[in-house]
């Protein structure tokens, strides 16, 4: 199964595509998107889904996961990660993905054990469970390789439950 794991932002869209075939897992690809700081805000949440739009195009993952966020900081914070999210949810719908959402606290207990644990936790974790050798992994790359890593936790625990 492949899965596209996606960490919405506007200032960098952590994305991270992951297989698993024949009991072992296999990055394919992983980044952020990072639109420039200069361009108008509609211009931004265009680029993202533009960007998500072609690398689902290029890996064609069977499902998309996505965190969904739990709170933001304040109102201003939560409108701005909402329409972000927006363009994310039409990116996917319109390659026909079928997508699921995890909250942070699942997304961490998958990866590390601990739903409260910190990102520099969660990137250590994620760069072990995965066999990543990289150093430049970035947080928002992590945290979207996490989100692909615990959905496909969630969907083979799942078949399994239905074989019993």
């Amino acid at each position: 199964m492949r899965v596209l794991g996606i960490d919405p932002s506007v200032q960098s869209t952590g994305f991270g595509i992951i297989e698993f075939s024949n009991n072992s897992y296999s990055v394919l690809e992983f980044g952020a998107i990072k639109p420039s700081r200069k361009l108008l805000f509609l211009n931004k949440i265009n680029m993202i889904r533009n960007r998500l739009e072609e690398i689902i195009r290029a890996h064609e993952p069977e499902e998309v996961a996505i965190e969904n966020p739990f709170f933001a900081q304040n109102v201003k914070t939560a409108i701005t990660l909402g329409q972000v999210r927006g363009a994310v949810l039409v990116a996917v719908a319109s390659q026909n993905c079928p997508l699921f959402e995890y909250s942070a606290l699942e997304i961490k207990k998958a990866v590390t054990g601990y739903g409260r644990a910190d990102k520099v936790q969660v990137k250590t974790m994620i760069k072990i469970l995965l066999n990543i050798q990289e150093t430049d992994l970035g947080t928002d790359a992590a945290d979207a390789l996490a989100t692909a890593f615990c959905h496909l936790n969630t969907r083979m625990f799942q078949q399994q439950v239905n074989m019993t």
